[in-house]
């Protein structure tokens, strides 16, 4: 008997599949292990961190490494670790809060105008288009530069340019569930449009939502420290990792730590935040 190659590769290809499922099923559940993590630290943070923001805890400048500040001090003496952590502790909860605004308000545009269809849809739309058609960071700035620089105008300005990317997903999702049959289907059965919208949209809706939500988080964060870096942040001497980058620069070239670590943190915590996201969204794939 003859027995082809491509029969005799079968199992090796169903094996090496089966080790790449369960390496990206791994890596799923380490990306989002990392979120709860960040996300415990963030809340937390008055626990883990050794100093209070603002205290004077050493010299001023002293260099990573140095006996009780892993970090090293910046020039007021205040301990970079303890800094850093609070940093994470605004920057992620308030990345989670704008991007849950956002899913939250945007979320519900989309489905209004997706189930709805017709002028409402046309009109709902048009709105959202002259959002979108608006340069974000602009606007953003406008409106922290207009209301005052402070934390919540910050979170207000970022939250009144980002729910219009949700609206568009939801109504796109929305759009393609309500020609499945299974909609119309309901919908020739005489189910009201709340039945079919709360037991038939929103149910396929969310998985989506949820994934672009997640892989949105390290843009955010990125928003937010810009911002606070140009100083439309809270005001000195709280501990946003951006405004303390901008703050220390002129340190850059003697006590170079200073201002990296705040930066660096800023880069870690959106690495985490898109890790995490891809794991998410390999996580809603798999289900």
């Amino acid at each position: 008997m003859v027995v082809s190659e491509a029969v005799l590769a079968a199992p090796v290809r169903t094996r090496t599949g089966r080790v790449l499922g369960s390496l990206n099923k791994a890596g799923a559940v380490t990306a989002i292990g990392a979120f709860v993590l960040i996300t415990a630290v963030a809340l937390f943070a008055s626990v883990f961190a050794p100093y209070p923001a603002g205290a004077i805890a050493g010299d001023p400048g002293l260099p990573p490494g140095s006996p009780g500040h892993i970090f090293g001090t910046d020039d007021n003496g205040r301990d970079l670790l303890s800094r850093a952590l609070f940093g994470v502790q605004t920057s992620w909860l308030s990345a989670l809060a704008i991007v849950a605004l956002g899913l939250l308000v945007g979320g519900l545009i989309g489905l209004i105008a997706g189930a709805s269809g017709g002028r409402i849809d046309t009109v709902l739309m048009r709105i959202t288009d002259g959002f979108l058609a608006l340069p974000a960071p602009l606007l953003a700035v406008a409106i922290v530069a207009a209301l005052g620089p402070s934390l919540l105008h910050t979170l207000i300005a970022v939250s009144i340019v980002w729910w219009p990317y949700y609206t568009r997903i939801v109504r796109g999702e929305v759009a393609a569930l309500a020609a499945r049959p299974h909609v119309e289907a309901a919908r020739l059965a005489g189910a009201g449009p709340v039945s079919l919208v709360l037991r038939h949209l929103l149910p396929g809706v969310i998985p989506s939502s949820v994934v672009a939500a997640s892989q949105d988080v390290g843009n955010v964060i990125l928003t937010l420290a810009a911002l606070s870096f140009l100083g439309l942040g809270a005001p000195a001497p709280a501990a946003e990792l951006g405004a303390d980058t901008a703050r220390n620069m002129s340190a850059l070239l003697n006590n170079w730590w200073i201002p990296v670590v705040p930066g660096v943190t800023v880069g870690l915590l959106s690495l985490v935040a898109t890790v995490s996201g891809d794991g998410i969204n390999t996580f809603v794939r798999r289900r």
